[in-house]
């Protein structure tokens, strides 16, 4: 455990930035950058064209840790160079925390939820994530319906993962999110919170994890887990709000900080010039930041 970036996480001014694409959601990330599905060949190419933009972003000057605490980023952009230097070495010289995606996906829908597909690799991926100094990790699951039973097991596959990521020495990001689009959104965030609470109180006081939660319908519903001395911090996904809508209800929850994908990254285009990318970014990081730092 690094603790000057332990320390970071827990007390730092900043968000998350989320580069975690995977194959399933590349083709979408690339089309909204600009970079269309017949502008490339296979897999190989896909990956090449999306470290391409990830470069661009992350070696940006508007990308900087005045604004940015850390990065989560997909499993081949770990073992990927920037500039010469391992992605994870890049950000950490840059005074950004790497994290690493270790999910495989999820699940069929059941129960009202999504698990995520069984992590077979899990320990050899955490051996890798240790080589290539990465600091945490991250998981995603879905609750579509306020099902106590779906929610449950959500919750108890994220913290049963969570411990062996916490034995391996890196810190998890557990992420149920919550379907935005939920009739029932509030009421699922209700029972989440009961559960996650449950499972916080049982850890030791040498396990620590990080939450991502979608941001929530009651403003400071989450405000409990925020304050509970395991969590290092509270970070709250963009699920699909545009940027201004996602800081809005941002700035009305008190100690969580955004950690958002498409919503940091969706005015850039591979055609911008670099002073007209380095600008849209910028806008970007600001109003992220200030939603993460100043509340209402």
């Amino acid at each position: 455990m690094n603790k000057s970036q332990f320390d970071k996480m827990k007390n730092g001014k900043g968000f998350i930035a989320a580069l975690d694409q995977s194959g399933g959601s590349t083709p979408k990330a690339l089309a909204a950058y600009g970079v269309l599905e017949d502008s490339y060949s296979g897999e190989d190419q896909m990956f090449d064209k999306v470290h391409e933009m990830r470069t661009r972003i992350i070696t940006s000057p508007a990308f900087s840790a005045d604004s940015i605490l850390g990065v989560i980023l997909f499993e081949q952009t770990v073992d990927r160079e920037i500039e010469g230097k391992y992605t994870a070495d890049y950000l950490a010289d840059k005074g950004i925390v790497p994290f690493l995606k270790v999910d495989k996906g999820l699940a069929e829908q059941k129960n009202g939820v999504q698990l995520m597909k069984p992590i077979p690799d899990l320990d050899d991926t955490l051996r890798r994530a240790n080589e290539r100094k990465i600091f945490g990790t991250k998981m995603r699951s879905v609750i579509h319906e306020p099902n106590p039973d779906g929610i449950k097991e959500v919750v108890e596959q994220q913290f049963e993962i969570g411990k062996r990521i916490i034995e391996a020495g890196l810190i998890p990001i557990i992420e149920p999110e919550v379907n935005i689009h939920s009739e029932q959104k509030e009421k699922s965030e209700e029972i989440l919170c009961d559960e996650i609470r449950k499972h916080l109180n049982g850890l030791s006081e040498e396990e620590n994890v990080m939450l991502k939660l979608s941001i929530p319908t009651k403003a400071n519903a989450y405000k409990e887990l925020v304050g509970h001395p395991r969590v290092v911090r509270v970070v709250a996904l963009s699920g699909g709000y545009s940027r201004e809508e996602a800081n809005e209800k941002l700035k009305e929850n008190d100690g969580v900080i955004a950690s958002f994908s498409r919503a940091l990254a969706s005015d850039l285009n591979a055609d911008q010039s670099a002073d007209e990318f380095d600008a849209a970014l910028k806008k970007a990081v600001d109003s992220i930041y200030d939603a993460s730092v100043h509340k209402k």
